[in-house]
């Protein structure tokens, strides 16, 4: 039998709200810093489906959450589409060449790349209890360009934004290429065991309400319909960051069957405008998590009855925070399933 979560996303009202984390695999778990130790750098995990599948089964030990999000990263995509990728201690990732020197077609895709991804996946569907989904990923098409035009992560995504102003023709055909390519890389993860898939659009909220339109709600339109005609029956969650008012734009055109929320948006404006009966998941700040106490019990409160009569998931409003507690993490989860 399906869990509470894939219900959920499936549009039934549960009592209790199912849960997962966005990067509950991770570097807030001492479990993980230690495998890390052991292994090496981040991607060289990521590349090892035995150390990423038990890096994603890690937080289901200890909190018994409802999905199991697959450990990997949104820039797999340009890796196996040809770009250099490595991760640079206290700096982030870089890709090189970034396309601000460089032609796609330069590149020679590595799509073998995806293989260890898909077996990520198998390891872990085997290993998860049937009532615990799966959740696969990829990066929206805006977000994971603004990593191939500059090279690196920037704060307003000057260069990118600036470059599908003035070449809208090449940033277009830079687009179109993502799509085709997550498309490939989400099936594979679905035939590898996914039964839920979340787009990341992590800097959605940089851009200009005609620019939105054009890079973020019709590339993840292309995704989402692509996705449904080949495994019509795979929920797939759409979050937008920092997309605000745009959200209900997002909503009604993208072709989503759940919308992400994160921190900024309020739940009762969210409720009220997002479509009817619309799954949607969030959006505790992560910050307030790290923070703990009782402000924290009042808000997941809010939050649970701003949403209790539509399907929602309990989810923070991004990634949750490398040093926050894990008594905090407890304590949230007591106060969702003991509401």
């Amino acid at each position: 039998m399906p869990g509470a979560l894939l219900d959920t996303l499936n549009g039934q009202r549960q009592d209790k709200a199912p849960m997962w984390l966005m990067r509950q695999a991770g570097r807030y778990l001492p479990e993980y810093r230690k495998l890390r130790a052991e292994k090496g750098g981040f991607l060289d995990l990521v590349y090892d489906s035995e150390a990423a599948c038990e890096i994603t089964l890690q937080p289901l030990r200890r909190f018994g959450f409802d999905g199991a999000i697959l450990f990997s990263d949104i820039l797999i995509v340009p890796h196996a589409m040809g770009q250099g990728l490595e991760f640079l201690v206290g700096e982030g990732p870089r890709l090189s060449p970034p396309l601000l020197e460089a032609e796609l077609s330069s590149f020679t895709s590595q799509y073998e790349r995806f293989e260890p991804i898909y077996e990520t996946v198998r390891l872990c569907r085997a290993a998860l209890d049937n009532t615990v989904t799966m959740l696969g990923f990829a990066g929206s098409p805006w977000t994971v360009a603004t990593y191939m035009v500059n090279g690196e992560g920037s704060r307003d995504q000057h260069a990118t934004r600036e470059l599908a102003y003035t070449d809208p023709g090449r940033f277009q055909a830079i687009v179109d290429a993502i799509v085709e390519v997550s498309v490939t890389y989400l099936r594979g993860q679905i035939d590898a065991g996914a039964e839920a898939v979340q787009l990341f659009d992590s800097w959605a909220g940089s851009l200009a309400p005609d620019q939105f339109d054009k890079w973020v709600i019709a590339p993840n339109s292309a995704i989402t319909a692509a996705i449904k005609q080949s495994h019509p029956d795979t929920p797939v969650i759409g979050f937008p960051k920092g997309a605000g008012a745009k959200l209900a734009a997002y909503a009604h055109e993208t072709g989503v069957d759940a919308l992400g929320l994160d921190e900024t948006v309020d739940p009762v404006w969210a409720n009220r405008e997002v479509p009817q009966g619309m799954p949607v998941q969030g959006n505790l700040d992560p910050l307030m998590l790290m923070a703990g106490g009782e402000p924290l019990k009042d808000r997941i409160r809010f939050i649970l009855d701003a949403f209790a009569d539509r399907p929602h998931v309990f989810n923070l409003g991004h990634g949750i925070g490398q040093f926050t507690p894990i008594e905090h993490v407890e304590q949230l989860v007591e106060a969702v399933r003991g509401s």
